[in-house]
């Protein structure tokens, strides 16, 4: 008797659906089927992480009828696990032929001529789509623990997050939509920093913690009530400990996934003043007790308390600046935000060197508003883990809806500026259910 012919098919299978089963149903036909199943670290290279966690999509797949067995494939190349196995036949649907997967798919070709082994290409299911299911799921919604836990999962998988400010609803539902497509997958944001300042100037108001918490809160529910994404939230300096407490309490029974205090003290007024107006820092002794007192209050290890230190920002150095991270991280803080208002990043990235030699190095946070000529590759070289755009929404907007009022002044009608809005009919579109 023939021995049994191996069979391999790669697959994401968060949300399985028809086209998946069909494809298994033919894989298992030709022989012992071998399931390559998608890490979440390979998914997030080129889309969001998947709903589910990898165990959790390894047991469904396990229990389909037809799998003999389920591998982790960690990258979206198949090569790796297809030289390891040297399978008689690779089974994918017809849907690869073009587009992004198109040189996966002329790899798997080559490496399968090594041994003999063919390509096998089922016809892709019409009307079933994993992006549509997706975007189902997204206008579902989803609950606060969901939520809550969804940063420490990227932060798991992916090297480097890009979070941006929003201030309302809206800017929630541009971070939540907004993508662009390149060679290597679907660009999108992977969340949303619910910043003081811009909060605050939408509001009209000064960044000086003039902005209450509830009314903070209120702003983070419109956001919260349209988007799925995880949230950072500003808390700025987090106030007394006593009061932190109830903010962090807060925070997590929403579904907010951290926040990230200052360690500033009195009357708050924006790092990028630098040293211009007063401003003072934190004894380490106080600020490692807020943190405690933060962890303290959180009913989950899921929140995260992220230490924002400003002595590059007052020019006390880089050595305050390292052993205050020292001590924030004993103190129990889950990650370091390092900030600075220097033109280039030479600072920030000398603080990185030292930082990632630290044993007990946790995910590190910058804001590059004014070093903002950096690209992402140069913040994964130097090990940062999110980078936060932290008004540039509100800051393109504000020039945008001058303009506009200043042309109806001066034309005395909107005509002349039509061209710069966007058409009623599409305003209309673009909240879901606003037809």
């Amino acid at each position: 008797m023939s021995e049994k012919k191996i069979v391999y098919v790669g697959m994401s299978a968060d949300l399985v659906h028809p086209g998946h089963m069909n494809i298994i149903r033919h894989a298992s036909e030709l022989g012992e089927l071998v399931v390559g199943l998608l890490t979440d670290e390979a998914i997030a290279s080129y889309k969001r992480i998947p709903f589910m966690s990898f165990e959790q999509r390894r047991i469904v797949i396990e229990n389909i009828k037809g799998v003999s067995r389920v591998i982790p494939q960690s990258t979206l190349d198949y090569v790796p696990n297809l030289e390891a196995l040297k399978p008689d036949y690779v089974v994918h649907g017809d849907d690869w032929v073009e587009g992004v997967q198109k040189k996966t798919r002329q790899r798997v070709i080559e490496a399968l001529a090594g041994w003999g082994g063919k390509l096998v290409e089922v016809p892709y299911t019409k009307g079933i789509s994993s992006t549509q299911l997706q975007g189902a799921a997204k206008e579902i919604g989803t609950t606060p623990e969901i939520r809550l836990k969804s940063l420490s999962r990227m932060l798991q998988v992916k090297p480097l997050l890009r979070f941006i400010e929003v201030h309302n609803g809206l800017t929630g539902l541009i971070v939540e939509n907004v993508s662009v497509n390149t060679e290597k997958g679907v660009r999108e944001f992977d969340g949303m920093w619910g910043s003081s300042l811009t909060d605050s100037t939408a509001k009209g108001k000064p960044d000086i913690e003039a902005v209450d918490v509830s009314s903070r809160i209120s702003t983070l529910n419109e956001v919260l009530e349209v988007t799925t994404k995880p949230i950072i939230y500003d808390a700025d300096t987090g106030g007394q400990p006593e009061h932190f407490v109830f903010t962090v309490k807060t925070l997590e029974r929403l579904g907010i996934s951290a926040a990230i205090i200052e360690d500033k003290t009195g009357l708050k007024k924006n790092s990028l003043f630098g040293t211009d107006v007063e401003q003072t820092q934190d004894s380490i002794e106080n600020f490692c007790h807020k943190i405690r007192v933060g962890r303290a209050a959180r009913a989950t290890r899921d929140f995260m308390i992220i230490a924002r230190i400003e002595s590059l920002i007052l020019k006390k150095g880089m050595d305050d600046a390292l052993t205050r991270a020292r001590a924030y991280l004993e103190a129990g803080a889950d990650g370091i935000m390092i900030h600075s208002k220097e033109k280039t990043p030479d600072e920030v990235f000398a603080f990185c060197k030292e930082y990632n030699k630290l044993p007990e190095r946790k995910p590190l946070v910058v804001v590059p508003s004014t070093y903002n000529q950096v690209r992402e590759d140069a913040f994964m070289e130097h090990g940062i883990n999110v980078v936060i755009y932290g008004n540039q929404l509100l800051r393109s907007a504000y020039p945008a809806m001058v303009k506009t009022a200043k042309m109806i002044l001066e034309h005395q009608r909107s005509h002349e500026a039509s061209e710069m809005m966007l058409p009623i009919k599409e305003i209309l579109e673009l909240i879901p259910g606003g037809k």
